[in-house]
């Protein structure tokens, strides 16, 4: 007697082979069976017409606070994803004294736009080193399983104390003991570590994170101690400058501890190096026997701009600065008024201090050639035609006037999307040949973060919806998008227990109406601790997401079992023989 079995669904069972219909059967949360089972269970599922896949594995979030107090984990745990690693970027929350809880938190609210309100009031702040912090998080249960990195941040200003700011120079001991808190983290269950080095990532103050400033000679120092345990994974976010020779020191690193390091690889206004470079610059290192994974993203990082979102084109608009204290109701009172609309209109928008930001804020306030209206069933590859510039010269209205406008609509909730990284061609072709490579894991979703201008924790759904389903540039087939979300994702962090329906593996599943795989539009809730806001979006067409042999999701909806741990360092796999 089986505790559940799977019957008569298509099976995608992640390792990139072509779909097949089987049955699966679970027992003590894992699975046990793939074929043709006739012995019975105890929970029987119909998923004849659906597809079934291994849960998907995340490995780019920022789920470090939200994770201490959040059973549901939403938005990520609503796309099929049963696994998320956070920590990325070089922000968390461990270690952490007593004197630094806000510092850290206005460092996460700046780079990664989550409400520092929210934090303070959800963390209780039940640790100072960093195994304390797993600890904690060991103690509550989820609907997915979570696993961490040690960040660079915190750990900066846990050895660096007052010392650390912009440009500081820690001594060899500091390293030193940097690399020794590092090091202590990965032995207690971090999957590895994580700096920032990109001006976009910022403090709530403006001033630049800490990883942005650090030699190659500390951050080699880091990753060195952590090489001596014997695992992790050195995970970077980088502008990639060219006098910072970052793809050398990757490979010395990975070279020397036989680690891999990964950093985030996209097209950006804020690198040196186009994307072809960055992955030359990286095969060339690989060549040379280093271990460098490019993480890229499946569409477009878009912000999405509205008015009640962290931003929009008249952000800095005097007139809208002006309203910065008033409540949402009254500044949509101002916003309806026709006076209000042409005094906002005739405004320039206050340009920001930092002459590095400049280029981006233009493209926030005035690229309305690269900004798009988010009707419902949006593509999220629009092309040129479709522009907020496009419809206004048809509209006979200016760029600003249309912006405003179409904010306007739903009563005040109408968004923009700006693929502001990734889109520098008006579309997504560049991605294809990076998604076949064996050198590149699709990431990037920052589930969790970027509250209030991001929603790419949706990512595993429009992979499905967008580039196995309707892409009309071309599509990726059901069999390798899975894998590459799934086996992929999972075999980089050494999650070797998941990600493929396999028996002895983790019983992770989701059972998929393919059919029906669609996005919702996305909405700006206001659920976080403190009221404070978070882009949500849902997904049609996940009939049931399993985590550990359990129905966590049902027709997108949490079931209330919460089966999900922590992660505690890389996870093997015994293979159990198929059993009927």
């Amino acid at each position: 007697m089986h505790d559940m079995v799977i019957r008569g669904g298509t099976v995608v069972d992640g390792t990139g082979a072509k779909p097949f219909e089987a049955d699966v059967a679970i027992d003590n949360g894992l699975i046990t069976a793939v074929g043709k089972i006739d012995g019975e269970a105890r929970e029987e599922i119909d998923a004849s017409g659906k597809t079934v896949t291994p849960g998907f594995v995340d490995i780019h979030t920022h789920y470090d606070g939200q994770a201490t107090w959040d059973a549901e984990m939403a938005p990520s745990s609503w796309h099929g994803i049963t696994t998320v690693v956070m920590g990325n970027c070089g922000v968390g929350f461990a270690p952490a004294k007593p004197d630094r809880h806000g510092w850290l938190i206005g460092l996460m609210e700046g780079v990664e736009d989550i409400p520092g309100t929210a934090l303070a009031e959800g963390m209780t702040w039940n640790w100072e080193t960093f195994p304390e912090y797993l600890d904690e998080l060991e103690k509550k249960p989820r609907t997915v399983d979570v696993a961490t990195h040690v960040p660079h941040g915190a750990v900066r200003a846990y050895v660096l104390g007052d010392r650390e700011k912009p440009g500081a120079v820690p001594t060899q001991d500091d390293i030193d003991e940097m690399g020794r808190i590092v090091a202590e983290g990965v032995k207690a269950g971090a999957l590895g570590f994580s700096t920032s080095r990109t001006i976009l990532h910022r403090s709530i103050d403006g001033e630049l994170v800490p990883g942005t400033t650090a030699t190659k000679e500390e951050l080699i120092g880091i990753g060195r101690a952590m090489g001596q345990t014997g695992h992790g994974v050195f995970e970077m976010a980088s502008d990639l400058n060219k006098e910072w020779d970052e793809f050398g020191w990757m490979g010395d690193l990975s070279r020397e501890t036989g680690l891999p390091v990964t950093f985030a690889a996209l097209q950006s206004i804020a690198k040196d190096i186009p994307l072809d470079e960055q992955i030359a610059n990286m095969r060339a290192e690989n060549d040379n026997g280093a271990n460098i994974v490019a993480q890229i993203a499946l569409r477009g990082n878009g912000i999405v701009m509205a008015w009640q979102g962290t931003v929009h084109p008249f952000v800095r608009h005097p007139s809208w600065v002006a309203m910065e204290e008033l409540s949402w109701d009254e500044k949509y009172a101002k916003l309806k008024d026709p006076a209000f609309k042409a005094q906002l209109l005739s405004e320039s928008a206050v340009m920001p201090d930092e002459v590095d930001m400049v280029p981006v804020f233009m493209v926030v306030t005035q690229g309305w050639g690269m900004q798009f209206q988010m009707d419902d069933g949006f593509n999220y590859e629009p092309q040129a035609e479709e522009s907020i510039l496009s419809r206004a010269e048809a509209a006979d209205k200016t760029g600003a006037e249309y912006a405003y406008d179409l904010m306007m609509s739903d009563d005040g909730k109408g968004f923009i999307y700006l693929p502001l990284l990734n889109y520098i061609d008006g579309n997504l072709d560049f991605l294809e040949d990076l998604q076949q490579a064996d050198d590149t894991v699709n990431s990037l979703s920052d589930g969790g973060a970027h509250c209030g201008t991001i929603c790419d924790a949706a990512s595993p759904t429009f992979m499905l919806e967008h580039w196995v389903k309707n892409r009309k540039r071309g599509t990726l087939s059901i069999e390798h998008a899975v894998k590459r979300q799934c086996l992929d994702t999972a075999r980089l962090y050494g999650l070797n227990d998941r990600g493929v329906l396999k028996p002895g593996y983790m019983a992770d599943l989701n059972i998929i109406d393919m059919d029906a795989i669609k996005l919702e539009k996305p909405w700006l809730a206001f659920d976080l601790p403190a009221g404070g806001k978070r882009l949500l979006q849902k997904a049609q067409g996940y009939a049931m997401t399993i985590k550990s042999g359990k129905v966590t999701f049902k027709d997108g909806v949490m079931t209330g079992e919460t089966p999900g741990g922590l992660i505690r360092g890389p996870q093997s796999v015994d293979i159990l023989e198929a059993a009927e």
